[in-house]
């Protein structure tokens, strides 16, 4: 099988290529104009468009969805009473699944080098945009383009870079990620995408080989190499203002877990469970002020998490049943990532726990 982006750690030749080719790729964008340091840009290995991006994606019921086991992730999203499914097996080798609910378009962008996840909306200043995978990559990140105007996007920063939409940022949905048994068990009725693309991809083989279990293995050069935790533990990351937090996905029991928390003056509930994979956050203070306490519910998935009111919440935030039936919780800014990626963009990252 062929490794799109092998590059051995211990080969300074080959990183030496790689950083020619990529001035190469910056000169022609124009070493100007870039809102992250273009000599810590790196060209991916197939060039645009090589890892090909999906539009409107097969999708499977979840009986039909075989080729995923309990333990397989996926992203999920809900809108309205639609549920759909977006397999890490299938992300691994696409990266971007342009997609739409009703009249909601998103694109569902995840990086496998540095395992992050986010939705964001395909609606760029009111128009329609659909978008791909540049080839190029910051702090070992996904950066992808939007096809309306061929600016430069970087994923985790959730930001234009380069071209005429820079500085801007994209609206969010947001998702959950979980284990596949876990989100069928919430969402019997759901859609999943099927591995029937129309491309020739081996969904069921990890295209990196070891890359997610060897904390060594890192392809390309990152900014910041922070080793107060493991390269590749997944954590929570949360984004108030100018400053993070990271929750350590594997520190959550197996049970829900439910931790009332305040970070830069903000008050967040951030629920999960290490044996689902599951880690969700959300505002504590409500719109009209009113705060609210939270425990963790268990075996009452969708419904994670419990207020001192009586209401519980499912993992969206919806208000299920209680005195505060059909109110929302506002999600925090946050999504999941490797550790050395958030360290990489966040430096001063504090790590609840420690």
């Amino acid at each position: 099988m062929k490794n799109y982006r092998l590059i051995t750690a211990v080969s300074l030749i080959v990183i030496m290529i790689f950083a020619a080719c990529m001035k190469a790729v910056v000169s022609e964008r124009g070493n100007e104009g870039w809102l992250i340091p273009p000599g810590e840009v790196f060209e991916g290995g197939p060039g645009k468009d090589g890892i090909p991006a999906l539009l409107t994606p097969p999708l499977a019921t979840a009986r039909e969805a075989i080729f995923l086991n309990d333990q397989s992730l996926v992203i999920g999203i809900k809108i309205g009473d639609v549920t759909r499914a977006y397999p890490h097996i299938i992300l691994d080798w696409h990266e971007i699944i342009n997609d739409e609910i009703g009249d909601e378009l998103f694109s569902i962008t995840y990086c496998p080098l540095t395992g992050s996840g986010i939705a964001w909306n395909r609606f760029l200043n009111g128009q329609e945009n659909t978008f791909g995978v540049s080839g190029l990559l910051y702090n070992s990140n996904l950066i992808p383009y939007d096809r309306l105007t061929d600016s430069y996007w970087s994923q985790m920063k959730n930001l234009s870079v380069n071209g005429v939409l820079m500085g801007q940022t994209s609206e969010t949905y947001p998702i959950v990620e979980t284990t596949w048994e876990t989100w069928e068990q919430m969402y019997p009725e759901t859609r999943v995408v099927s591995t029937r693309t129309g491309y020739s991809r081996n969904y069921g083989v990890y295209p990196y080989g070891q890359y997610r279990t060897n904390d060594d293995n890192l392809l390309y050069p990152i900014a910041n190499d922070d080793t107060r935790l493991p390269r590749k533990e997944r954590i929570h990351g949360i984004i108030v203002e100018d400053r993070t937090k990271a929750y350590r996905i594997g520190s959550f029991s197996a049970e829900i877990t439910a931790i009332n928390d305040t970070f830069n003056g903000l008050l967040l509930v951030i629920a999960g469970s290490s044996s689902k994979n599951l880690v969700v956050s959300f505002k504590r203070q409500l719109a009209n002020g009113t705060v609210l306490t939270f425990e963790p519910l268990q075996d009452q998935l969708p419904a994670i998490i419990i207020d001192n009111e009586g209401t519980s919440w499912d993992i969206f935030g919806n208000g299920i049943s209680g005195p505060r039936t059909g109110e929302n919780l506002e999600a925090a800014a946050a999504y999941n990532a490797y550790w050395f990626a958030w360290g990489a963009f966040y430096p001063e990252t504090e790590i609840y726990g420690l």
